[in-house]
C-alpha cells in the first residue's frame, strides 16, 4: 500500500506522519499492495482535519474524513470509519458472490418534486464555490450505490454500463435508493 501524506497550511512532523502510516497501514489486510492511499491533514484554529482517500487498483474509491481538536483522535476516528467501510464492502462482495444477489432498488420511479416558491420574484445570488472533475468508469447501478455508500455521500454520478449514459443514484428520504437518467 502506497500512503501519500500531505499537509495543507501546516508542517507535518515525523511523529504525525508515523502515526498516520502506522494506523492507516493496518488497513493493508483489505487492500491490494499497490493501492494508493492519499492522506491530507489540515488545521484551522483548534480544529484538526484529516481526509483519507483510498484509490484501489480495481473497485470503488473509499473516502473518510474527520475533524477533531486532537489530530491523533481524528486519525483514530478516520481509521475506524475506513475499517468499517472496507469490512462492509468486503462482506457485500462475498454475499453477492455466494448468493448471486445484488442490491435491490426500492421505489425506482420517483414522483416529480415541484419547487416550493412563495410567489415572489426573489433574486438568487448563486455562487459555485467548488468545481470537481473526475474520470467515470462504466458501472452498473448497483456498483454505483456501493460506491456512494463507501464515500458516504447522498448521491453519486456515474456512467451506466448498460446505456453508456451519465446517470445519478441517490438516497431517498423515505429509505431506499433512486436513479436519475437522461431521456
Amino acid at each position: 500500500m502506497n500512503i501519500i501524506i500531505s499537509g495543507k497550511q501546516m508542517e507535518l512532523t515525523d511523529g504525525i506522519k508515523g502515526a498516520i502510516e502506522e494506523k492507516i497501514g493496518r488497513l493493508d489486510y483489505y487492500l491490494h499492495p499497490e493501492t494508493e492511499v492519499k492522506v491530507t491533514v489540515s488545521a484551522k484554529k483548534a480544529r484538526q482535519k484529516i481526509e483519507v482517500t483510498v484509490i484501489p487498483i480495481s473497485g470503488p474509491i473509499i473516502r473518510a474524513e474527520d475533524i477533531e481538536e486532537n489530530l491523533y483522535a481524528a486519525i483514530d476516528v478516520v481509521y475506524d470509519k475506513l475499517n468499517k467501510q472496507l469490512r462492509r464492502y468486503k462482506n457485500r462482495l462475498q454475499d453477492r458472490h455466494q448468493n448471486h444477489e445484488s442490491i435491490r432498488f426500492h421505489g425506482e420511479n420517483s414522483s416529480e418534486v415541484e419547487p416550493d416558491f412563495d410567489g415572489e420574484d426573489d433574486k438568487l445570488d448563486i455562487v459555485i464555490e467548488r468545481n470537481k472533475k473526475f474520470d467515470m468508469k462504466p458501472m452498473s447501478a448497483e456498483e454505483a450505490v456501493l460506491q456512494m455508500e463507501l464515500i458516504e455521500h447522498d448521491f453519486y454520478m456515474f456512467r451506466n454500463i448498460d446505456t453508456d449514459e451519465i446517470s445519478i443514484v441517490y438516497k431517498r428520504r423515505n429509505g431506499g435508493y433512486g436513479m436519475i437518467e437522461h431521456e
